[in-house]
C-alpha cells in the first residue's frame, strides 16, 4: 500500500516531506508525483523524485497525485499564512571562551543542529545571526571554532500568538438507528491570541484514503455531521483551528454504526505510569541480559512499571547508540533469546520495556556506510552526502586517524570521493562524527527501517526514538499507523530538542519535557525561582501542545550530569519530588535513587539507602492519590514565613475526590512556609505526621525539602 498518508497541514516557510508509504525500492522509476490542484498565487513545481520536500509558497490547499506500481493516490495539503518574524539570535562576545571571531558558528532546529555551518556578524561586542522565526522560544548555541563542548546556549522569545488547540469528540456508543453521527470540536485559543474560543475557525477534512470526500461532511461551525448509513469501512476525520495561526490536526475514526474513536490518545497505561531508564552497560558489572533479569526484584521494589533501556542492539561503542546490526542484539549483552527472556520476566512483574529505537542515523562501522562511502550503486544514497565546500570541513581534517578511543567525537570525519572525483562528506549533527545520518530520500532507506521497526514490535512494549527530530514527520507518521494497528497499547517516545508540538500528531504519545528540565536546573543552581517550575509545567499549552500529548519529566538521564553532583542534596529531593508529584510522565534514571553522580558510572548498589526509601515512597505515593497521578496542577497562594525565598513553591494536585498540595524548598536551610490552605497532618511520602501550625485560613509547616500533604475536605 503505497497511499502516501493522511492529509498534511504546515505554514508557509515550512517544509512537508511527501514519500510513497511502504515502498518497493526495485521500483523507484514507477513512482511519480503530479500536481492537480494548487493555490492560484503558488509557482511550484513538482521534482521527478519519489521523495520530496514540498516549501508551499503560497497559502492554500495543494493537492497532489502519486502514481506507483500498485495504482494512484492523492495527497493533500493544507498550508497556511506564514507567521515568521525577523528574529536576531544575539550572543555577547565576551561569553565566549578565548577564540578566533572568524571561526564561530551558529546551531539550532533553523539549520538542524549541523556544526560549523551558520556564522553570525559580529557588531561591536556582540555576535548576531538573523532569520525568520515563528512566535515562541528558541533555543540556539554558540560554538567557538571546533569547541563543542565550550559551546554557549541561549534562548530568544519571538513575541507573538501561540498555536490554538483542538480536540475531537464524538459518541463512543454505536447508534444502529441513526443516518449520521456527529464530530464535535472543543478549539482553544493559544496564549495572547486576540481570539475568542467561538471566534476560532475548525477546518474539517476526510482522509484521502477513505470513502468519503469533505463534501459529504454537513460542517456548522465546530461540529461535523458524517453519514454513516451506506459506510462499509471506518473513515478518518481530521481538524484543525484556525486563528492567527493553525493547531496541531486532531482525527477520530468514525465507524460504520456511529461509533466516534479518538485516534491520537496515548496508551492509557501510559497516563500513569512512572519510568525507569537503565544504561545498559552500567547497571550491573556483568553487563548481560541474564544479570539484567536477576535485578528485576530491585525495579519491582521501586514500584516503577515502565523500563527505558538505551539501545541493545549490536555496537562497538559502551553507550549503544552506534548501531551496526538492527537485526541482532549485542553480542556483550547476550542473546535475543537472552532479551526476551528478560523482557518476559519484567512482564511477569506487570513492568514494560520500552526499546531505544535509533534511525536517524547507523554507526559508521555499519556495512550500509561502507558500501555507501564505496559508491556501491545500491547504497550510494544511503546517507546524506555533501558536497565538501558547503560543511564547514576543512580538508585537513579529514587526513587524521581514524580509530580513536571515543569515535563519537574522535573520528575524522566521514568523508568518500565520488567517481567523478569530488569529496563528500557524510552529514552528522553536532560533533558525532562517528554516527551519520541516513537519507530518507531512499526508499531503500525507508524499506529498511520499516523492517527493522516489523522485527521489534512484537519484542517490546514501546519504542523511545533517538534523535527523532532528525527524521521526517511523514516517516514517524507512518511509523505510527503501522505500530498501532498491531498493538494500539504500543508507547512511542520521542526525543527532540528543541520541544515541538508536531510530534504530537499521530506521530508520539509521549515528548521529552526539556522545557520542565531546564527549569529543574535553573531552580536547583539559584538561577531562577521556584515559581519558575509552575510555568514550566503548564508550558506544553504554551508552546502549542494539545490536549492528549503526554511529557516524560525527569531530573537526569544519560545525555546529562547528575542533579545531584550540580545542585546538591536539599535540591535533588525537591526536584525528584516535583517530577512524581507534577502532572506528567515521571522518569528515574538508575542510580539517581542511589546517590549517583557520574552520569554513566556502574549503578551504586552498596550506596544512598535513605534516598532510595525516598523515591519508594514518591512513586508509592503517586500510585496511591489519583490527585497526583491524575489531577489538575493548581497553584498556592503561599510565603517564607519572616523571610524572602525564592526557593519555595507550592501547589496542589485536584480531582473531584481528592486534593493534594506539594511544598517544596530548593534551599540549602529548612523554611517555615505558610500555605492558604487547611492541610492534613500526615506526610503522604514519609508516612509520618507533620508539626503544623493551623492559622487563620491557612497552615504553617516546615519544609527541610518536600512536603506532600492532603487537603483538608471540607467539601
Amino acid at each position: 500500500m503505497h497511499q502516501p498518508g493522511p492529509p498534511r497541514f504546515c505554514a508557509v516557510g515550512e517544509s512537508v516531506e511527501l514519500a510513497p508509504r511502504d515502498p518497493n525500492p526495485e521500483h523507484e522509476a514507477s513512482y511519480e508525483w503530479s500536481i492537480i490542484e494548487s493555490p492560484p498565487d503558488s509557482d511550484l513545481s513538482v521534482p521527478d523524485d519519489p521523495v520530496w520536500h514540498l516549501e508551499p509558497d503560497a497559502p492554500g490547499t495543494y493537492r497532489f497525485e502519486l502514481e506507483t506500481p500498485e495504482g494512484r493516490y492523492e495527497q493533500r495539503i493544507r498550508a497556511f499564512p506564514d507567521v515568521r518574524r525577523s528574529t536576531s539570535f544575539d550572543l555577547e562576545r565576551d561569553r565566549l571562551p578565548e577564540h578566533d571571531p572568524e571561526e564561530v558558528s551558529i546551531m539550532g532546529p533553523f539549520n538542524e543542529h549541523l556544526f560549523d555551518r551558520e556564522h553570525p556578524t559580529l557588531e561591536g561586542g556582540t555576535y548576531r545571526y538573523e532569520i525568520d522565526a515563528e512566535p515562541g522560544t528558541h533555543r540556539y548555541g554558540y560554538v567557538p571554532g571546533d569547541d563543542f563542548e565550550n559551546a554557549v546556549w541561549e534562548e530568544v522569545t519571538v513575541p507573538g500568538p501561540g498555536k490554538p488547540r483542538v480536540f475531537l469528540d464524538g459518541p463512543d456508543e454505536a447508534d444502529g438507528d441513526a443516518d449520521t453521527t456527529t464530530v464535535t470540536a472543543e478549539a482553544t485559543p493559544g496564549t495572547d491570541s486576540e481570539y475568542d474560543a467561538d471566534e476560532l475557525a475548525v477546518e474539517f477534512y476526510v482522509d484521502d484514503r477513505d470513502e468519503l470526500t469533505d463534501a459529504d461532511l454537513e460542517v456548522d461551525g465546530h461540529r461535523a455531521r458524517v453519514p454513516v448509513t451506506d459506510l462499509e469501512e471506518p473513515v478518518r476525520i481530521h481538524a484543525v483551528a484556525v486563528g492567527e495561526r493553525h493547531s496541531v490536526a486532531d482525527c477520530v475514526i468514525v465507524h460504520p454504526d456511529g461509533r466516534v474513536e479518538r485516534r491520537n490518545d496515548p496508551p492509557e497505561w501510559a497516563r500513569d505510569a512512572v519510568v525507569y531508564e537503565i544504561f545498559v552497560r552500567s547497571f550491573t558489572d556483568e553487563a548481560t541480559f541474564e544479570s539484567l533479569e536477576r535485578r528485576v526484584p530491585y525495579l519491582e521494589s521501586l514500584g516503577v512499571d515502565c523500563l527505558w533501556l538505551t539501545p541493545v542492539l549490536e555496537s562497538p561503542t559502551k553507550h549503544g547508540y552506534h548501531i551496526t546490526d538492527y537485526f541482532d542484539t549485542s553480542s556483550d549483552l547476550g542473546t535475543r533469546e537472552e532479551f526476551e527472556s528478560f523482557v518476559d520476566r519484567c512482564h511477569e512483574s506487570d513492568i514494560r520495556v520500552v526499546f531505544d529505537l535509533v534511525i536517524n542515523h547507523t554507526a559508521r562501522e555499519h556495512a550500509a556506510f561502507d558500501m555507501s562511502a564505496a559508491c556501491v550503486p545500491e547504497y550510494e544514497d544511503w546517507y546524506v552526502w555533501e558536497d565538501l565546500a558547503e560543511t564547514g570541513v576543512e580538508p585537513d581534517e579529514l587526513a587524521s586517524e581514524i580509530g580513536a578511543e571515543n569515535p563519537r567525537e574522535d573520528y575524522a570525519p566521514p568523508a568518500r570521493t565520488t567517481p567523478d572525483g569530488e569529496t563528500e562528506v557524510a552529514q552528522y549533527y553536532f560533533n558525532w562524527r562517528g554516527i551519520p545520518n541516513v537519507n530518507y530520500d531512499s526508499l531503500a532507506v525507508r524499506s529498511f527501517f520499516l523492517e527493522v521497526v516489523d522485527e521489534w514490535v512484537d519484542v517490546v512494549d514501546g519504542f523511545r526514538c533517538d534523535v527523532a527530530w532528525g527524521v521526517p514527520h511523514g516517516f514517524w507518521k507512518e511509523i505510527y499507523e503501522r505500530v498501532k494497528s498491531h498493538d494500539s497499547e504500543f508507547l512511542l517516545l520521542d526525543e527532540t530538542v528543541p520541544r515541538e508540538p508536531e510530534y504530537a500528531e499521530s506521530e508520539f504519545d509521549v515528548h521529552y519535557d526539556t522545557t520542565l528540565y531546564y527549569a529543574l536546573r535553573d531552580v536547583g543552581n539559584g538561577e531562577r525561582p521556584a515559581n519558575a517550575l509552575l510555568e514550566a509545567a503548564r508550558a506544553p499549552r504554551r508552546e502549542g501542545f494539545p490536549e492528549w500529548s503526554l511529557h516524560m519529566r525527569y531530573v537526569e538521564n544519560h545525555d546529562e550530569t547528575r542533579y545531584l553532583e550540580e545542585c546538591g542534596p536539599e535540591a535533588q529531593r525537591a526536584a525528584v519530588t516535583a517530577v512524581l508529584t507534577m502532572p506528567g510522565v515521571p522518569m528515574i534514571y538508575y542510580g539517581q535513587e542511589r546517590g549517583a553522580t557520574e552520569y554513566r558510572q556502574l549503578m551504586p548498589w552498596e550506596g544512598d539507602g535513605e534516598a532510595t526509601t525516598f523515591h519508594r515512597r514518591l512513586v508509592a505515593a503517586r500510585h496511591d492519590s489519583p490527585a497526583l497521578s491524575r489531577g489538575d496542577l493548581v497553584d498556592v497562594d503561599h510565603e517564607a514565613v519572616g523571610e524572602e525565598s525564592d526557593a519555595v513553591v507550592a501547589y496542589t494536585r485536584e480531582t473531584d475526590d481528592e486534593a493534594v498540595a506539594v511544598v517544596l524548598n530548593f534551599g540549602a536551610e529548612p523554611v517555615h512556609v505558610r500555605v492558604d490552605l487547611d492541610l492534613e497532618s500526615m506526610d503522604l511520602v514519609t508516612g509520618e505526621g507533620r508539626n503544623l501550625e493551623r492559622t487563620d485560613g491557612g497552615t504553617v509547616l516546615e519544609v527541610e525539602d518536600a512536603a506532600v500533604l492532603r487537603v483538608a475536605d471540607d467539601r
